[in-house]
């Protein structure tokens, strides 16, 4: 499944507090426009929508990796990488509405409607989905449609999604507990390559706003590996050791100087030193994932495109599984 444009919606999206020093909160917060119609509270342990905590504390996307160690074969994915396209960040995410997965809340009581699955029926989660008529669509050709319900505190997502009279038509589905884990039976993809749930991968504007990402962001490469690491469990696309597979963490390393950057940027690139990227698709290399919202700033954005690929290496988070 390779990412594509994207698409706009206007979602209410909750934030989270900086784990770092208040001092250091505070330098951030004052370079960047407030949101706090749509953030945690301060002191919230972790990024949460619609009133639900992203995954627990402890779950690999929430996971610290600032001191975790660096993967033996870090120069060499990292050359692979370049080797196979552009080696610098960029958002896939913005202020239009082409640019970004979007996503929605809905209640408790939101009805369930039905969804029938094509190509990866046999690795959907049934339905019926609480996944209003209405809900926006991701542009391109991934046509991603995520929704969390209240409450219940469940994510649905969809893939390759088209409306029908009675509810929804998808290349596949995937529901996930967001107070538990979120890994799948092995080997099966979700609504992403690498079987992972995407929402907890996204930029989001209200955490941005409130002056930190705490958690990994998604990112894709264009040639990866058959293989994956946890908690992925699917895998990329070619025999190649050196290519990135699923579910790799890559980490902003600490030599690089952030100081020249400011805003939005500067939020993004703190929580890539501590949090970093998580590989979950086969796309263009180091395109950022993250939800369209009207008060991101393009050019500020623009300034990700100043970090070269180098600039990051690979941390070692568990051994590369395979089918």
């Amino acid at each position: 499944m390779r990412p594509a444009p994207l698409a706009f919606a206007l979602v209410f999206t909750l934030g989270a507090s900086c784990r770092c020093t208040r001092s250091v909160s505070r330098q951030i917060v004052s370079a960047v426009r407030g949101d706090p119609a749509a953030v945690a509270a301060p002191d919230s342990d972790g990024p949460t929508v619609g009133g639900c905590a992203v995954l627990p504390p402890d779950d690999p996307w929430n996971t610290d990796v600032s001191n975790a160690p660096r993967h033996p074969r870090s120069d060499a994915i990292i050359a692979n990488i370049a080797a196979h396209g552009p080696s610098r960040l960029h958002a896939d995410f913005g202020s239009l509405a082409r640019y970004g997965i979007p996503y929605r809340t809905v209640s408790r009581t939101q009805e369930g409607v039905a969804v029938t699955f094509d190509e990866y029926g046999d690795e959907s989660d049934p339905g019926p989905y609480p996944i209003p008529l209405d809900s926006p669509i991701e542009h391109g050709r991934d046509h991603h449609v995520i929704v969390v319900q209240q409450g219940t505190c469940k994510l649905f997502e969809l893939y390759h999604a088209r409306r029908t009279p009675t509810g929804w038509r998808a290349g596949s589905g995937a529901v996930f507990d967001l107070d538990g884990s979120t890994r799948r039976p092995r080997g099966w993809t979700s609504t992403d390559q690498a079987g992972m749930p995407i929402l907890p991968g996204l930029a989001r504007y209200g955490e941005v706003g409130r002056g930190a990402i705490r958690h990994a962001l998604r990112v894709t490469f264009d040639h990866t590996q058959a293989g994956w690491i946890a908690p992925a469990n699917h895998p990329g696309g070619v025999g190649d050791p050196d290519a990135p597979p699923m579910g790799m963490r890559l980490r902003l390393k600490r030599s690089f100087d952030v100081s020249r950057f400011q805003g939005q940027t500067r939020v993004i690139l703190e929580a890539l030193r501590r949090y970093g990227l998580m590989t979950a698709d086969t796309g263009t290399n180091w395109y950022i994932s993250g939800a369209p919202d009207p008060r991101w700033d393009p050019d500020d954005l623009d300034a990700l495109a100043e970090v070269p690929g180098s600039a990051f290496e690979a941390v070692d988070t568990g051994p590369v599984e395979h089918r």
